[in-house]
């Protein structure tokens, strides 16, 4: 793949000046790499397919342990592909995230019944967790790195796609399922195919900056803000300061509560608001553009009204659309509570990767942030646990038990976001900025 730099430039004082336009064919990349991998989210249309599957008839916990423990490995991924990426540069790391992402896929086309559990959960669950999150992380650091001059909103496209990857794979998985309703695994293969295709064309295209590049038309501000940064954090200093751990109790805490719907999203659907089951696969595919929404406009919004407040507005929107969820039999009611829910949990991811930033610099911006989701593992994992626990495995679900539990928590998190603040020796520089 050749460089797409051709036209660089050199500035008065040395740095090297890339053309916008060239810059935002990374962000396209990164938005199809991102696709490919955000499928992910369409899981609750599998779910509610395999407990109803004669061969597998799993149950609400057995159908959620594949998607739980993709969601756990995401961050062995991350830490380990955001820490290569940082040394070898971020073509190679998405690239081999790619391949493998898609093999876990493919190697779950070949389970037939409740006894291949345990291949569905180390397919799906172990091999493309693992490859989704070596993926995940490498273009939201590149291109914080190709873009300081637009950060919030840069990380919230970086992101975008993820959220965006459930818009397509929903109606076109509960379609392949349809096929053979009996074998709901048959769809990865020709899933696990198209992902393979679309993360290979984006990764193709990733590379870092070059040696002294400034943002094109913002030379004199870039340079300004360079001089005035005290330090960027290594890793080992990051983990030293209060402040990583708080923001990635804040990230936990805000995954818990959107994951704990988006596991359940097609069965909550259906039991609470009375839509079919078509009609609830349809509306998992509707609330992914509001997840893939939610990382641009939170992101961006977070640039205006300050990182920490745009966290509490989303912790605490998701505790009131939680707690009144379950009694929403109305249809339209139902997809607004929850699309304010999806809106707020991929705000989350957006706004994170800028606030993670501000807090410790871009420079180890791979190795910092992929150790801080450890936040959408834990979260991950206690969210859809905990939902399908307070369910319950009777015929009727407890709804309001699950989601008032689950909302409440979210209100009481939004403590955190009130006592975290910048580094000192940070503040000042992210301030003027």
């Amino acid at each position: 793949m050749s460089e797409i730099h051709e036209s660089e430039a050199t500035t008065a004082d040395g740095g090297v000046q890339t053309p916008s336009a060239s810059r935002w064919v990374l962000v396209g990349a990164g938005l199809l790499l991102q696709f490919s991998i955000g499928a992910v989210y369409a899981w609750s249309v599998f779910a509610k397919a395999y407990q109803d599957a004669e061969p597998w008839q799993l149950s609400k916990v057995e159908s959620s342990l594949p998607f739980t423990v993709t969601i756990a490995m995401i961050f062995i991924g991350s830490y380990l592909g955001g820490r290569v990426q940082d040394r070898r540069g971020p073509r190679v790391v998405a690239l081999a995230g790619g391949v493998i992402y898609a093999i876990g896929i493919l190697l779950a086309s070949f389970t037939r019944g409740s006894e291949d559990l345990w291949l569905l959960v180390l397919s799906y669950g172990v091999i493309s967790g693992f490859g989704l999150g070596v993926a995940y992380i490498v273009p939201i650091a590149m291109l914080q790195k190709w873009f300081p001059d637009k950060k919030g909103l840069i990380t919230g496209l970086a992101v975008g796609g993820f959220g965006f990857g459930a818009v397509l794979t929903s109606p076109v998985a509960s379609w392949l399922i349809g096929m053979d309703e009996d074998q709901p695994s048959k769809a990865f293969l020709w899933l696990g195919l198209a992902y393979l295709v679309m993360s290979l064309v984006g990764a193709s295209f990733f590379r870092n900056p070059p040696e002294g590049y400034v943002v094109p038309g913002h030379e004199k501000e870039t340079g300004a803000a360079s001089a005035e940064v005290a330090k960027d954090y290594t890793e080992k200093e990051a983990l030293r300061t209060p402040q990583w751990y708080l923001l990635t109790a804040i990230l936990t805490l805000n995954v818990a509560a959107g994951i704990a719907l988006i596991s359940q999203a097609a069965g909550s659907a259906e039991g609470i608001a009375a839509y079919s089951g078509a009609a609830a696969a349809t509306v998992v595919g509707v609330l992914a553009v509001f997840n893939g929404g939610g990382r641009i406009v939170w992101a961006a919004a977070s640039d205006y009204i300050g990182r920490m407040p745009a966290f509490a507005a989303m912790l605490a929107l998701q505790g009131v659309c939680l707690i009144v969820l379950p009694h929403a039999s109305n249809q339209a009611l139902w997809l607004v509570l929850a699309a304010v829910i999806y809106l707020c949990y991929g705000g989350g991811f957006g706004t994170m990767p800028a606030t993670a930033g501000d807090f410790f610099g871009v420079k180890n911006a791979g190795g910092i942030y992929g150790l801080m989701l450890v936040g959408w593992s834990l979260g991950g994992v206690l969210g859809p646990i905990l939902i399908s626990a307070l369910f319950g495995d009777g015929d009727e679900p407890n709804y309001t038990l699950g989601y008032t539990t689950i909302g409440i928590i979210a209100l009481v998190s939004v403590v955190l976001t009130l006592v975290t603040k910048l580094p000192g020796d940070r503040r000042e520089v992210v301030a003027k900025g």
